[in-house]
């Protein structure tokens, strides 16, 4: 992919999300603003990396007209979807294991600065 211009690991969140079912750009973002406990997502961001995860294969995407009103953009994760989610998976532990490590050392210093 390339340099996105939102979040580094919003497309791994709306790729989660998508495993639940298909669903609207906008009401992906609701999800992340109800569920997520920091989200800085905003809905050109989200319908950015949508259409890259359409562009590489990782979504598809279908007009729904059924309702009244603006036909709506339906995303669906694909097979080549999930792989991607796992390899954001991969990613994401390393980082973790990155941030503890951060974290406990940081820990460490603050714990030395009290004892002097």
């Amino acid at each position: 992919m390339a340099k996105p211009k939102y979040g580094r690991h919003l497309p791994a969140f709306i790729l989660l999300f998508l495993t639940r079912g298909s669903s609207y750009g906008s009401a992906l973002l609701n999800l992340m603003k109800d569920e997520m406990p920091f989200n800085s997502s905003d809905g050109p961001g989200v319908y950015r990396a949508l259409n890259e995860l359409e562009r590489v294969e990782a979504v598809i995407a279908q007009w729904d007209t059924s309702a009244k009103g603006a036909a709506k953009k339906c995303y669906t994760i694909t097979d080549k979807g999930m792989m991607l989610l796992s390899e954001f998976k991969k990613e994401l532990e390393q980082l973790q294991k990155n941030m503890e490590f951060f974290l406990s050392e940081f820990e460490n210093i603050e714990d030395q600065e009290e004892t002097r």
